[in-house]
């Protein structure tokens, strides 16, 4: 769901895909550390890249580096719940950034174990599949409990449990293993039928669904909460300067030229083009469209769901959301690119500390920042 572009060099049921990143130092010096180099998807749900500084550093901080001790970044690229990831971690001992590197994939690895869509053995596969799951993880719990509240504070507009819509979504216009007329009509009777978050219970002992044919999605904030999680490891193993974008982005401390890190966002309507760029420091950044996932060449078919009607959600091109930590971003920009610009302050209003850019439909926007 974005794009980004270097200053200097050219330089995503939710299953978003995602597009290229690449993070380079000053210098060029960038050191890539294990993972997978992959090539990436520009048609994922959010396509950022972080913009480095045009100007020259001021004399001062330029002074400063000249005596401090020579840091570089390591990069870490792969893939994070099916989409494209990368860590861009500055740090001037290599060694401990590789050993933290091998902690972060071991930690995505049991993440993955427990919300991934695409494999057969993770708890949520194992729900989805039985309808039950015995024992659920912490993490599984604690996840489910948070998205109850965000869809009871959103009407119903945020919805883990839309998997049914993206099934059917998925087997008329890709797989066509399903092409049966009234599409729409068939779309709607889905949501009326298997998508309410309600009625997926979770206790300590076990989550079940109370509709036979129900599945839920945890894409749409388990990017945003495993992206805490990692970069808590981080700061915990003393990286101060970092951007973590596992699906959603957080950015800890400030780029090493003294200044915020700079992200761009991609202009809905214009692939090709920026529609603005953004700065954190110590924040969150999630961004949700529906232009990233598309099922049809005209784009009204997209991944974001109304899960009240089952149709794809109209009411703004894009939502971006900014605050103290991307689980609570990335559910507020589905939430919000579901609900709209209305529900927009009540929604903020309950996180404090964020706030909301939200594209209309005619490419106008607007701003709206928790209380």
């Amino acid at each position: 769901m974005r794009n980004i572009r270097d200053a200097r060099v050219h330089t995503k049921a939710h299953l978003p895909q995602r597009g290229e990143v690449e993070a380079l130092s000053p210098s060029a010096e960038a050191l890539r550390v294990g993972g997978d180099l992959s090539v990436r998807d520009v048609t994922r749900r959010h396509a950022l890249r972080i913009v480095a500084a045009i100007a020259g550093l001021p004399l001062m901080i330029a002074g400063v580096r000249a005596t401090a001790p020579k840091g570089r970044f390591h990069i870490w690229q792969g893939d994070v719940l099916g989409a494209a990831s990368e860590l861009t971690l500055w740090h001037t001992d290599a060694a401990l950034a590789r050993a933290t590197i091998l902690k972060v994939r071991a930690e995505i690895e049991r993440f993955e174990r427990i919300f991934s869509l695409y494999r057969s053995d993770s708890e949520i596969a194992r729900l989805n599949a039985t309808g039950k799951l015995a024992k659920p993880s912490r993490e599984l719990r604690a996840l489910i409990e948070h998205s109850h509240r965000l869809g009871a504070l959103s009407g119903g507009a945020f919805d883990i449990s839309v998997q049914p819509l993206w099934k059917l979504y998925e087997a008329y216009f890709w797989s066509r293993s399903d092409t049966r007329p009234d599409f729409r009509s068939r779309a709607h009777d889905t949501a009326r039928a298997l998508v309410d978050f309600r009625n997926v219970d979770s206790g300590s002992s076990a989550v079940a669904f109370a509709r036979s044919g129900m599945s839920i999605t945890l894409n749409s904030i388990a990017q945003g909460y495993i992206t805490d999680a990692i970069a808590d490891l981080l700061r915990n193993e003393g990286f101060e300067s970092a951007v973590v974008d596992l699906g959603e982005i957080r950015a800890l401390g400030r780029h090493p030229d003294g200044r915020p890190w700079r992200f761009g966002i991609r202009d809905g309507k214009s692939p090709a083009a920026l529609e603005r760029t953004v700065e954190l420091e110590d924040t969150a950044l999630a961004v949700s469209g529906g232009y990233g996932t598309t099922f049809d060449d005209s784009g009204r078919f997209h991944h974001i769901f109304d899960p009240r009607t089952g149709a794809s959600a109209g009411t703004l091109i894009d939502a971006a959301v900014i605050g103290p930590c991307a689980t609570i971003a990335n559910g507020l920009a589905t939430a919000l690119c579901v609900a709209g610009e209305s529900l927009a302050p009540k929604l903020l209003a309950a996180y404090p500390g964020t706030r909301a850019i939200l594209t209309r439909l005619d490419g106008s926007s607007v701003t709206i920042a928790a209380g």
